[in-house]
């Protein structure tokens, strides 16, 4: 199947998760445009159209004008992990979470959605984290911020499904990402963290790539409005 006809932006595609997700679309063939605050060298390679983007800031009027007049996809990624006790985590780190996470998305996907509107079946894909389903401790900030995200996508899916766009989460654990750098940096904790999993092994980027580019494609036509967990089993199993 030619996919060289349909538009995808990935958010968030210099590292980690958004960039495996940018490698594998790109092997499949989509035409790419991605957007991040650096282009990192491992995109640059992608020769992808690239727009410099911080999505905690005022986004110009201007910055998706390279975009195409249809777009059949948005993947965002960017995130954060600030894992402390509850008692030491200060407002404006929470605020911070919920600017990175959930505004990001909103200013994002505002200006793009009568783009995504003539693609006349087009898919936004979100990340959650399994700490939004799944009490844990230290993870109250970004739990938050990420739950956030979950309802957003459930509102957005039943406010768009007339107009054919589907809207999904990814909800990963723990994954080797450079996000995760300070939390595997050694075999130890990598190995505990290992442990945790019911699957007995850290996430990788491409996990959660090939989620993400599953609930892009037409295989996942009929699904809307869904958290799909991937994360060794963590989420349901003991």
């Amino acid at each position: 199947m030619d996919f060289s006809n349909q538009n995808i932006l990935v958010v968030g595609a210099s590292s980690g998760i958004g960039l495996a997700t940018t490698e594998l679309l790109h092997q499949i063939g989509y035409r790419l445009f991605t957007a991040s605050r650096h282009l990192s060298p491992e995109l640059a390679a992608l020769q992808t159209t690239h727009m410099e983007l911080d999505v905690t800031q005022p986004l110009a009027p201007t910055v998706f004008d390279a975009l195409p007049e249809v777009l059949h996809g948005v993947v965002y990624c960017p995130g954060s992990i600030k894992l402390r006790p509850f008692e030491r985590i200060a407002l404006d780190d929470f605020r911070a979470d919920f600017e990175l996470n959930v505004l990001g998305a909103v200013q994002v996907l505002q200006p793009l959605i009568k783009r995504l509107k003539k693609a006349n079946g087009a898919s936004i894909v979100l990340f959650s984290t399994v700490a939004a389903g799944t009490g844990m401790s230290f993870h109250s900030s970004i739990a938050t911020a990420k739950g956030a995200i979950e309802g957003l996508t459930r509102a957005l899916a039943a406010e768009y499904a007339a107009s054919n766009i589907r809207v999904n989460a990814v909800a990963p654990s723990l994954t080797d990402t450079p996000l995760a750098a300070s939390l595997l940096n050694t075999p130890e904790k990598a190995e505990a963290g290992a442990k945790r999993h019911p699957l007995q092994r850290i996430g990788q980027p491409q996990d959660l790539a090939y989620a993400a580019s599953f609930l892009l494609s037409a295989h996942s036509s009929f699904i809307t409005g869904q958290i799909l967990p991937v994360d060794g089993g963590m989420s349901r199993l003991k």
